[in-house]
């Protein structure tokens, strides 16, 4: 019979226990955003020491702490990660949640939207990770990069940002293979429409459209994207690795 428990053979930890983060270091890139801060509270929560990366001026949310840090930057972003190690000893969990959008239909793209995009979106997940994988390494931990449904499916407007998804979604099933063999996992959560800031600009034609696609009903929360950060996070998820998990509803069904 097949031991379905999740604990190695034992039955000792139940399912409370399992999604406990306590003795954890987690660091949050992007933490000061929507989503970013719902992710980085959610892991606090769950007893996880938590420092959120952005830049200046913006703070994580509370139990958390700041460090400022240009995500563009490869040279800070290591100098931030090895402060990170530095302080606390160790590093568990690693989530990048930084992300920004300068749509466009491709042939009205400049040089400098599309740079600005994989700047942010893609080349810094590279840079945290490189970053990150001493520490991993050094005794297993997660990593998970906050993507999106367009990724996969692509959307008229958004050729840099879907670009920039798609890439990150293939950086962390590479990253998975590659770390594998040091007890490290890579997955990354897919959002659909997430209520935001950065979404409330959007016509509100392009909100409704979202909505009629969902099969729940209703849009995304921060929140609901913090949750399944916090299962790939721990020990719950600690058999998936390499996988895209969708958080949109039911939006990109099929």
């Amino acid at each position: 019979m097949n031991d379905a428990s999740g604990t190695g053979g034992s039955t000792g930890a139940g399912a409370v226990d399992l999604l406990r983060l306590d003795g954890r270091t987690a660091v949050v890139a992007g933490g000061a955003g929507a989503i970013g801060a719902a992710i980085a509270a959610r892991l606090a929560e769950c007893g996880a020491t938590v420092v959120v990366l952005d830049r200046a001026g913006r703070e994580g949310p509370p139990g958390t702490t700041t460090i400022d840090c240009d995500l563009t930057a490869g040279a800070g972003v290591t100098a931030a990660v090895e402060r990170v190690v530095a302080d606390t000893g160790r590093l568990d969990v690693v989530v990048h949640a930084a992300g920004i959008t300068r749509d466009g239909r491709l042939w009205k793209l400049s040089d400098e939207d599309w740079r600005a995009v994989q700047a942010v979106n893609l080349d810094s997940a590279f840079a945290l990770l490189r970053a990150a994988t001493p520490a991993l390494r050094a005794r297993g931990g997660s990593v998970v990069f906050i993507s999106s449904i367009n990724g996969a499916r692509g959307k008229v407007g958004q050729a840099a940002y879907a670009a920039s998804k798609a890439g990150l979604e293939a950086l962390a099933r590479t990253a998975a293979r590659e770390l594998g063999g040091s007890g490290v996992r890579v997955n990354a959560v897919a959002p659909g429409w997430i209520d935001t800031p950065m979404t409330a600009s959007v016509p509100v034609e392009f909100r409704q459209r979202a909505l009629d696609e969902t099969a729940t009903g209703r849009l995304g929360e921060p929140d609901d994207v913090a949750r399944a950060v916090l299962f790939l996070a721990g020990d719950l998820a600690r058999h998936v690795t390499g996988q895209v998990l969708r958080v949109d509803g039911g939006q990109l069904i099929g």
